[in-house]
């Protein structure tokens, strides 16, 4: 590692030390992670492999726990519901996130970006089972502060709103509200990067704001779409605490059941099954990677622009 000096042209070689002396602040960051992603990352994830190929003795036992989970009577219905879900979630998210970014790097020159851009965060600060909580009162027509619009829909109770033919969009909905906030900040962000230059040109040359979005500022935000794209499927396919809260809150109407990881917990701790409930963990784990695989090799993620 070396650095021009300002002779003409001579380089001086930095010493090792002063080199190792300014990596270690990087070093000691990164360790902090790595200690953290072994015991709650590697580990558990070790743990689980090993449980789904072992039988209750710990023998081995190949595929029998995976095709255990797949003859349940709830698997391939569970497996719909996330499928569903995934394709609602992504194709909001997608569209809307980078829509409302596009919007606020619209609004920077007016002064407004900056209060929408804390708006939508704001409800990031209700992430789990709280903004599930707040979704169940605005879910109820008799106690909803929006029940007028409920009742005006043709829902007069809550299990009218929560019918199961209705979950796939309502988990959509508290998903975007909860975590679009968070992407809107970053996708903002690498606007902003975009280089003021490359944008005056398009202008010049005649192009609109829909021919600005769509040839310039889209094709140069690929990439974090598709990180954005990666992290929202891994999250997705984890659905459990919606359905869950949802499941207790209505009694029944929305089974214990509807998602993958709901029928992982209850293989778990309802019939004492944790080999089988370790074997939909992996699945989950092994669609995850394959799909961010995909996406990074088909997309050029780690090509140099």
């Amino acid at each position: 590692m070396s650095v021009p000096s300002t002779g003409a042209g001579r380089v001086r070689a930095l010493p090792a030390r002063s080199v190792l002396r300014r990596l270690r602040p990087g070093h000691g960051f990164v360790a902090a992670y790595v200690v953290l992603l072994i015991a709650f990352g590697v580990v558990p994830t070790c743990y689980a492999v090993y449980f789904a190929f072992t039988g209750a003795g710990g023998a081995f036992v190949g595929l029998s726990n995976f095709a255990a989970a797949a003859s349940d009577f709830r698997y391939v219905s569970a497996v719909g519901h996330v499928a569903l879900y995934l394709v609602l979630w992504l194709l909001m998210l997608v569209v809307f996130v980078v829509g409302l970014s596009l919007l606020l790097h619209r609004l920077a020159a007016q002064g407004m970006s900056r209060l929408l851009r804390f708006l939508y965060y704001v409800p990031g600060a209700l992430a789990g089972a709280a903004s599930v909580m707040v979704w169940l009162f605005l879910l109820d027509p008799a106690v909803s502060p929006v029940g007028f619009l409920l009742r005006g829909l043709g829902f007069q109770t809550f299990s009218q709103v929560i019918a199961p033919s209705h979950l796939p969009v309502l988990f959509t909905l508290i998903a975007f509200w909860t975590g679009a906030g968070g992407w809107i900040v970053v996708m903002y962000g690498a606007l902003n990067n975009i280089s003021p230059d490359v944008l005056e040109a398009a202008r010049i040359d005649g192009a609109g704001p829909w021919q600005t979005a769509r040839r310039i500022q889209i094709p140069l935000l690929r990439k974090w779409i598709v990180y954005m794209v990666i992290l929202a499927f891994a999250g997705g396919t984890q659905l459990f605490v919606e359905p869950q809260l949802l499941s207790q809150a209505s009694v029944g109407v929305a089974g214990r059941d509807y998602s993958l990881n709901q029928l992982s917990y209850d293989f778990a701790f309802q019939n004492n099954d944790i080999n089988t409930a370790a074997a939909i963990s992996v699945e989950l784990l092994v669609v995850g990677l394959t799909v961010a695989g995909v996406f990074v090799a088909r997309s050029g993620f780690f090509d140099a622009d």
